[in-house]
């Protein structure tokens, strides 16, 4: 049987510990949406279950442990969006060398902060005035 050919090994790439950082934590960040997801799905079945069933749902995704839930994913979710279009613009080849790298890795954690104080002003913030 013909062998076919490896992918490279992690040793062959020069990461640093930045892009390492921000790789790492995209993955986690994915992982957390897709159980966050479970949480959507709750209450969409609930909502389908009747008014007795979506009463009961509200009163368990309005207590203090879901809104610290909610606010995790929040920051999860903007994290996930800013290092999703960092991996995009790698895919086309650019951004690689280790100086344009450590870059947009801050450039993630600052956008990723911003999105998130924004959707907290637009969340948090008084609109009636």
């Amino acid at each position: 049987m013909p062998t076919r050919p490896l992918s490279p090994h992690l040793s062959v790439y020069r990461m640093s510990r930045y892009t390492l950082a921000t790789s790492i934590t995209n993955r986690f960040t994915g992982v957390a949406l897709s159980a966050g997801l479970l949480l959507l799905v709750y209450w969409l079945m609930a909502l389908a279950g009747g008014p007795q069933s979506y009463a009961r749902a509200l009163r368990v995704l309005a207590a203090p442990p879901a809104r610290l839930i909610y606010a995790a994913l929040v920051i999860a979710f903007c994290y996930h969006l800013v290092a999703g279009l960092r991996h995009l613009v790698w895919d086309t080849g650019h951004g690689l060398e280790r100086a344009q790298s450590q870059r947009s890795a801050w450039l993630v954690v600052g956008v990723s902060i911003l999105l998130m104080l924004l959707i907290l002003y637009r969340a948090l913030g008084t609109h009636g005035s």
